[in-house]
């Protein structure tokens, strides 16, 4: 058979997969990062078609450097939400709070108007408190921009005091800390969402744990999901991923379910169908 037929029946039984998934429970996800280091063996229609067998409809991009994302909007617009990184390289994720730099890279970026929040970005305790963290704060306000934090309950905590009615995206629900802590964070701060990237014990070997589901069923429209491709290898792995997200959402409500695979992002990214 000729590599060309190869391919497109490859495809369409790629997409036909995808769009079955879509159909059942389709999921936007909320992390997952186009970087340098993935640009050669994921070429941008490589990711789509990825997307694709994942149904997932759309994604939260964010890319160090940023032309990740811009390369991944600019193919698909209606399938990507542009998340601008502080990072210009990767040397800037352990100190672009102390940069003032940072700032004007930001407003710069922020010009060409496709953006929907700020982050992912790294921040620890007391780095919060720094100047810069506050003006890029200030900035997301002033945009409409949320703000995408992978940070430790004192970093969230003092991000979410920073500027009123800042809206803040807690990566991997602080990866650590579990519904004991994130439920009462929640109850305290409106402008609080989560998502659960990389959180193996919300469903450990598959089933759902009681504690976390207790706290989805208590605040509905505060979680989402994501992947996190973090290193390029996680994107071959996409499809799985997102499977096994699937199938605890589905020992929720179905109502349930909807929001926290698709409409409470759609919602936070001020997107929809």
């Amino acid at each position: 058979m000729r590599p060309w037929l190869v391919f497109t029946l490859l495809g369409l039984v790629v997409g036909a997969s995808g769009a079955r998934a879509a159909e059942e429970l389709p999921i936007v996800d909320t992390h997952l990062h186009y970087s340098q280091d993935a640009w050669t063996a994921y070429p941008t229609p490589s990711i789509l078609t990825l997307l694709t067998r994942a149904g997932i409809i759309r994604a939260f991009v964010s890319s160090t450097p940023d032309d990740g994302t811009v390369r991944l909007y600019e193919a698909a617009p209606d399938r990507v939400v542009p998340v601008l990184r502080p990072y210009r390289g990767p040397g800037d994720q352990g100190a672009w709070h102390r940069d003032p730099g940072v700032v004007a890279y930001l407003e710069g970026r922020i010009r060409r108007g496709i953006y929907r929040g700020i982050g992912e970005f790294h921040l620890y305790g007391r780095d919060a408190q720094a100047e810069v963290v506050r003006q890029v704060a200030e900035l997301a306000a002033r945009n409409g921009l949320f703000l995408h934090c992978h940070c430790d309950v004192e970093a969230l905590e003092i991000v979410l005091g920073l500027v009123p009615g800042v809206r803040v995206l807690w990566a991997h629900a602080g990866m650590s800390s579990g519904p004991e802590v994130v439920g009462p964070l929640i109850d305290r701060h409106a402008g609080l969402t989560v998502e659960l990237a990389l959180r193996s014990d919300v469903a450990t070997g598959g089933t759902l744990d009681a504690a976390w589901r207790a706290l989805f069923l208590r605040h509905p429209d505060r979680f989402m999901v994501g992947a996190d491709t973090w290193a390029p290898s996680r994107w071959s792995d996409l499809a799985a991923i997102t499977e096994a997200t699937r199938g605890w959402l589905r020992q929720l409500p179905p109502e349930v379910a909807r929001r926290i695979a698709r409409e409470n992002a759609e919602r936070l990214a001020g997107v929809g169908r």
